[in-house]
């Protein structure tokens, strides 16, 4: 009798661990499937080449009449700065229907340009004016405005600077608090200035900026200046979707904690979500 009890306790230990053992497999292999499906749809890689190309895992609606000059994603909304003098605006709108969900219209005379949510807060720059305004994220109601000697093109911040192009070489970084110009660095690459950088986005210590008038977007290094690396999205809108008022490729926004990474145009139909990919081209001429 004692011989059988001490056979069933030790295959009840043995049954013990056996569902032990079961379970660690079970739970090494959701592990291993949560990793690799984050990695696919992983919109930046841990690594880059040179030159990368792109993958589009989703698109999503974009209202063609928005003439974006500024994007930014912010808990599940994307804020747009739409310009064009008469037509400026700051949007509040939904990610997966492309809805406007808030919209302040600006006075003709302004042609507005980057945007940047810093602190709760909206930065919102003007191409030729001059002048900034900062709004609340809340409601949009006018909290400040400020100046700047230089046009205002893209904006971004690092967590401590806003930084601001202005159609040159030159990236601006200002004192969120005073607006002033902490520092500036001139933007290289092979040693010739890369010019015409316009809507930025600061994402995982580098700033993304678009090329005007390219489908282009450089890496660039915000201690140096010089561009890491080139992300090459020809042809990421069809030409079904191309109108005769569809203009450039301008508008990046991140997505931090899904690693998403969006990208649209001025007057396009759609917003992309894309993830990059390795490529085996050469540099494209960005300059020319």
């Amino acid at each position: 009798m004692s011989e059988k009890m001490g056979l069933q306790k030790v295959n009840r230990k043995r049954l013990w661990l056996l569902l032990l053992v079961l379970l660690f497999i079970l739970g090494a292999f959701s592990l291993v499937s949560c990793l690799n499906a984050q990695e696919v749809h992983s919109s930046i890689p841990e690594e880059f080449t040179p030159v990368m190309t792109y993958e589009v895992l989703s698109e999503f609606p974009h209202d063609p009449q928005a003439f974006t000059q500024g994007l930014v994603y912010h808990e599940g909304f994307l804020y747009e700065s739409t310009g064009l003098y008469g037509e400026s605006s700051l949007r509040k709108v939904d990610l997966e229907t492309g809805k406007v969900l808030e919209q302040l219209d600006m006075a003709d005379e302004f042609f507005a340009e980057g945007l940047a949510i810093y602190e709760n807060k909206l930065y919102q720059l003007t191409w030729r004016e001059g002048t900034g305004f900062i709004y609340s994220l809340e409601d949009f109601a006018l909290f400040d405005q400020f100046t700047y000697q230089t046009e205002g093109w893209g904006l971004a911040h690092d967590g401590q600077h806003l930084i601001m192009s202005d159609g040159t070489n030159k990236l601006y970084f200002l004192d969120p608090g005073s607006m002033q110009i902490m520092e500036t660095i001139e933007v290289t690459f092979m040693g010739e200035a890369i010019t015409r950088l316009n809507e930025l986005e600061y994402i995982r210590g580098e700033l993304f900026a678009n090329i005007w008038q390219k489908d282009y977007i450089v890496r660039i290094d915000p201690e140096t200046g010089d561009v890491l690396g080139i992300l090459d999205l020809t042809g990421i809108l069809p030409e079904e979707l191309q109108t005769p008022e569809t203009d450039v490729l301008n508008g990046i926004a991140y997505d931090p904690a899904a690693d998403r990474l969006f990208i649209t145009g001025k007057r396009w139909q759609r917003l992309y979500e894309i993830r990059l990919l390795p490529s085996a081209f050469p540099f494209p001429n960005i300059n020319n």
